[in-house]
């Protein structure tokens, strides 16, 4: 099972350890994208800041995001599994996790980012600020930059089993399952049963608590229909919706009577 996972727009301080080696990070085939964008967005932070905020989409509240940026060569880093805040992460806790979920979550689970493309949750990186929504003065839109690379190395990544795909629209911009992966991906909502609309706090919560589920139950269903069976066993309303053609992701949802 591979899950896709949003980043968190919020993300803790970067460590002490080592500074990045961009080479180390899994899925190398995406280590010279990743380069450009890790060029570019130093070289433009390291420059004139009130461009750098503009092209970032940052307030001035959030001028020292710009400084981070400029200083990621050099700034310490650690696993990107505790780099990750946020509502999500903070459902999913991660370090509070058991030994042998820890480790199939090192194995599953693939945080997708404007910076890095996409790492593991044990990549060691440096805390930074650039959305997949950002468009570089000389890459041009991220999602745009990441869908060739991505295209190369993500269906190898996703080998034959079932991709979990819990990622924002901006997010999933940047690769789109196709044919025979796409026929084994499920992409989830989260629904408030009474009123059938998604609200953005508990839609991310409940992502972060099915991730912790399957991954504490050590459950490895190995397509989308065995994942409804599991996702219900474990307490969840779900409602799925096989594609109506070959080459389509399934579409579940998971109703939640309360918002919290």
């Amino acid at each position: 099972m591979l899950v896709l996972l949003p980043p968190s727009e919020g993300k803790a301080a970067s460590g002490r350890g080592a500074p990045l080696e961009p080479g180390s990070l899994s899925l190398p085939g995406l280590t010279g994208a990743r380069e450009a964008v890790l060029g570019e967005l130093v070289e433009l932070c390291a420059g004139d800041e009130g461009k750098a905020r503009e092209v970032l989409g940052l307030s001035e509240g959030l001028r020292g995001e710009v400084a981070k940026n400029a200083g990621l060569r050099t700034a310490g880093a650690r696993p990107a599994g505790e780099i990750y805040t946020g509502v999500l992460y903070d459902a999913l806790d991660l370090a509070s996790l058991d030994a042998a979920a820890k480790r199939r979550a090192a194995r599953s689970l693939l945080v997708f980012s404007g910076l890095w493309g996409a790492v593991r949750v044990t990549d060691r990186i440096p805390s930074y600020r650039c959305s997949m929504g950002v468009k570089l003065p000389g890459l041009g839109a991220l999602a745009g930059h990441w869908r060739a690379p991505m295209a190369e190395v993500l269906p190898e990544a996703a080998g034959d089993g079932l991709v979990l795909d819990l990622r924002s629209a901006a997010y999933a911009a940047a690769w789109k399952p196709k044919g025979e992966v796409a026929g084994r991906t499920a992409t989830v909502r989260v629904l408030h049963a009474p009123t059938r609309k998604v609200v953005s706090h508990f839609n991310k919560a409940t992502k972060g608590r099915i991730v912790r589920s399957l991954l504490s139950a050590g459950t490895a269903p190995k397509d989308p229909a065995a994942l409804v069976e599991a996702l219900r066993d474990l307490g969840y309303v779900v409602e799925a919706e096989a594609p109506g053609r070959p080459g389509r992701p399934w579409a579940l949802d998971v109703l939640v009577e309360e918002i919290h």
